[in-house]
């Protein structure tokens, strides 16, 4: 077991995020912030696929506006309002009912602009995330250290809740994110030793597809494995309800979430393979997915051939070693029976099924 960082909980709605809460997941919709109708569909497809708490910029009054909507047509996972610069924004997105406001206190202007931030946050019970970039990093902090290292992007969030301390406010959530996963990894280490806010991780653009899911697995990967950070984003341009994913994903494989989903384990075959073991396993994942039986807490071995094989086979629920043109059937540690490798897929689903 990853013993996890201990930090201070904080309520985002019905979503408690630190202390010993589980990790959660959050994604961001890249709708029209004024099209209610359109971010509501995604918000709703973004719960669906199992996301815990949803951000949506608010670059003016006027987009407050889609909150109210969301929250009249029954949204009820938590949403965040993510603002910069202006505090009206901020208070008008309070009285809205968001369950949680992303503004950095130091870019709002007066001390008694951010005062009146918090004034609207404490009367409601509605935290604040303090959200740093290594791309928007205060040019004070640059001209210091040069460029945005990992020094400089913990000076930068530990002062901006500084000026929520003054104030008596203390229900915060700290993000440092940067494109660079080790300034990421080192700037979290280092706020994790600082300061008991939780931790939300993220590398930040990520870029799409492969590369940018081997960028977050590394760096969101890294500290989880470290027991740092308690709620995470994985950034994909991409669909972000395939953001959900691959930090499920990334959960499951540490284990970190009682969600964990199908689990297989399938060998990278060699000359010893005898069956077609590659297309056996894309299909078995779109017959998985098409059942819904990705989603269910099921280890499936696929192996290819007898050297590791039957071993793994019977650390799984199910799974088959396979030989030439067949496979033998593992259930729970036992063999079943021998199968023709034209029936494994439908045989497996069958198990898996059952189980």
């Amino acid at each position: 077991m990853i013993e996890r960082r201990k930090s201070r909980a904080v309520k985002v709605g019905d979503i408690t995020v630190g202390g010993s809460s589980p990790i959660s997941i959050q994604s961001m919709t890249n709708t029209d912030p004024h099209d209610a109708e359109s971010t509501l569909r995604q918000v709703e497809a973004l719960a669906l696929a199992g996301c815990d708490i949803v951000r949506l910029t608010a670059p003016d009054i006027e987009s407050i506006e889609t909150f109210r909507t969301l929250r009249k047509r029954g949204v009820t996972i938590p949403l965040v309002a993510d603002i910069h610069f202006d505090y009206k924004i901020a208070i008008a997105a309070a009285e809205a009912g968001v369950s949680k406001i992303r503004i950095n206190p130091g870019n709002i202007g007066s001390k008694e602009k951010c005062r009146e931030v918090v004034k609207a946050c404490k009367e409601r019970g509605i935290p604040i995330r303090i959200g740093v970039n290594s791309g928007s990093l205060e040019p004070r902090l640059l001209e210091k250290y040069g460029s945005p290292t990992a020094e400089a992007l913990a000076e930068s969030a530990l002062y901006h809740a500084s000026i929520l301390e003054e104030l008596d406010f203390y229900d915060t959530v700290i993000s440092v994110k940067s494109s660079g996963v080790r300034e990421m990894i080192e700037a979290n280490r280092i706020l994790a030793h600082r300061t008991d806010y939780p931790l939300h991780l993220g590398v930040t653009e990520a870029g799409a597809s492969t590369k940018a899911i081997i960028k977050s697995s590394i760096g969101v990967g890294t500290l989880l494995a470290e027991g740092i950070g308690d709620t995470v984003r994985i950034s994909l341009t991409d669909d972000p309800v395939s953001e959900v994913a691959a930090a499920r994903d990334i959960l499951s494989v540490l284990s970190l979430t009682d969600k964990q989903g199908m689990d297989i384990v399938s060998c990278p075959t060699c000359g010893r393979t005898k069956i077609d073991l590659v297309s056996l396993v894309r299909e078995f994942e779109a017959a998985a997915r098409r059942e819904g039986l990705d989603k269910k807490n099921i280890k499936v071995a696929l192996m290819g051939c007898a050297v590791n094989g039957p071993g793994e086979a019977r650390e799984a629920d199910v799974g088959i070693a396979g030989g030439k043109g067949e496979a033998l059937l593992f259930k729970k540690g036992k063999i079943i029976r021998k199968i023709p490798e034209s029936e494994i897929i439908s045989t497996l689903i069958k198990e898996c099924m059952e189980l």
